[in-house]
C-alpha cells in the first residue's frame, strides 16, 4: 500500500522525547538505533545535519509505544517466519 510521508521535524522529534520523558539511550532504543549519537542525528535542529526519520522507524517507535507486548511478540514472530533473526534486549 503506497503511502504519503512528510517525517517528523527535529522539533517534533525532541518535543516526542521530552514528553515521554526519556532520555537519548532509550530513545534509541524504541527506534532500534545503535545508540544516542544516532538517535541525536535526527534531533539535530541544523538542516545541513539533521537526517529525516523514515516511515519504517517512526512505526516501530509509535508500535512499541501503543502496542501490547503479546502483540509485538506476534509481529516479531511473523518476522522470524520469513527468515529473520530478531531479539529484543528484556533489559
Amino acid at each position: 500500500m503506497p503511502i504519503k510521508y512528510t517525517p517528523p521535524s527535529p522539533e517534533d522529534l525532541a518535543a516526542l522525547k521530552n514528553t515521554l520523558g526519556l532520555t537519548g539511550k532509550q530513545m534509541a532504543e524504541l527506534a532500534w538505533l545503535a545508540g544516542d549519537q544516532h538517535w541525536r542525528k535526527y534531533t539535530n535542529p541544523n538542516p545541513d545535519n539533521a537526517r529525516q526519520m523514515s516511515a519504517q522507524m517512526l512505526f516501530t517507535m509509535m508500535a512499541q509505544l501503543e502496542l501490547d507486548a503479546e502483540t509485538i511478540e506476534r509481529v516479531l514472530a511473523r518476522m522470524r517466519a520469513v527468515g529473520a533473526t530478531i531479539e529484543l534486549d528484556k533489559a
